[in-house]
């Protein structure tokens, strides 16, 4: 018997004939896979199943003289696989190299490639680039908190942290909070700031008023919705910080990287929701406490004000239980609403297996030849 497996490759510019940055079809399938991820229908890695994935970090100085060295400045790589249930059901990994040191060579901080595979045989179904799919993921996870929890009116919008995330934090809020008509934006660099402007200017019109703020606190107060989505490292006190007295009531405070607020805050005044308490967990497992700093996501934050006593884990909603009618949504125009994002590989196998279905029907790609037949069975 034969066995042939072709399997496609597809480079950025196929993705975006595809649709990856789809905003809107992103968004809609996140809904998907947070519902999953409440149901259960989802495997990650590790024992429990729900591991962010498998880092390789350097040491700091080595004998060996071709050994990359950790510079401090997100210096690794990460596998991350998943299985991702219905309406996907497809097996995957995302495989990334970081360096912030790559801006200098004209290069992405990160470099990211996501294969698809038969779930049953493991044979590979797709190669394709990651970044844009990774990109815009991470954005459409906080556009599904928006979608519901966010209050409809919201007209400013703020975004601390003008990269790439930022710019698609900016279109899920756009895609889900049609009368935002101010964005606030604090930045560290003065180019990121001035290309971020430029890119609000040219491709969303419908912000009459484009604010540059100095402090973060200028960029919180009055404001609607909001995202962090700044770099850093493993002290929480770098990160940047949110007093409550500056957040007005009802606002949404959307968290895909590194912010802190007072624990006392966060307790008392907010409504608390994560992507995926299980991630969350895992997380605890692998960085035990103080998590928070070894993992920069404000969710494990809330991990060790349980462990301190501080938060009752009944406190914290899970997305999907919420798109479930398990959990409550915006209770009321006043609620508060801190939502952290950790983001996780069940989204990018999900969002990449959309696009290389897309890919099939339409003939796009390049389709490779693994083998014929195995020549070891």
């Amino acid at each position: 018997m034969t066995s042939k497996v072709d399997f496609l490759y597809l480079d950025e510019e196929d993705m975006k004939k595809v649709g990856v940055e789809d905003m809107s079809a992103c968004i809609d399938a996140m809904e998907d896979v947070l519902k999953d991820l409440t149901k259960g229908d989802f495997v990650m890695a590790g024992e429990n199943h729900n591991s962010h994935g498998s880092m390789v970090k350097f040491p700091e100085s080595s004998p060996f003289p071709e050994m990359p060295l950790d510079t401090g400045d997100d210096r690794r790589f990460m596998a991350m696989p998943a299985y991702i249930g219905a309406p996907f059901d497809i097996a995957g990994c995302k495989w990334y190299g970081s360096n912030m040191a790559n801006k200098e060579e004209g290069l992405p901080r990160s470099i990211l490639m996501i294969m698809l595979n038969d779930k049953n045989t493991g044979a590979p179904k797709c190669l394709m680039s990651g970044n844009l799919v990774s990109a815009y993921r991470t954005g459409a996870i906080p556009g599904v908190g928006t979608r519901y929890m966010a209050k409809k009116d919201s007209r400013v919008c703020g975004i601390c942290g003008p990269g790439v995330m930022g710019r698609t934090a900016l279109a899920s809020f756009v895609a889900t909070c049609p009368a935002l008509d101010t964005v606030k934006i604090k930045g560290r660099s003065k180019k990121g700031i001035d290309d971020f402007v430029s890119y609000v200017k040219e491709h969303y019109p419908q912000f009459t008023t484009i604010t540059v703020c100095d402090t973060v606190e200028e960029m919180v107060r009055d404001t609607d919705v909001m995202s962090f989505a700044s770099t850093s490292g493993e002290d929480p006190a770098t990160y940047p910080f949110v007093d409550g007295s500056w957040v007005k009531p009802g606002a949404m405070i959307v968290a895909p990287s590194a912010v802190n607020f007072d624990s006392d805050f966060l307790a008392k005044r907010c409504r608390l929701v994560v992507d995926n308490i299980k991630l969350y967990d895992a997380w605890a497992e692998e960085y035990p406490y103080p998590t928070f700093g070894k993992v920069n996501i404000v969710g494990s934050k809330f991990t060790d004000m349980i462990h301190d006593g501080k938060l009752k884990r009944e406190a914290i909603s899970d997305m999907g239980a919420i798109l479930l009618g398990q959990a409550p949504g915006r209770e009321s125009d006043d609620d508060i609403i801190v939502y952290s994002v950790g983001g996780m590989p069940v989204e990018d196998v999900a969002w990449g297996s959309i696009c290389y279905r897309k890919a099939l029907e339409q003939g796009i790609g390049v389709k490779l030849k693994l083998w014929d037949s195995p020549t070891l069975a």
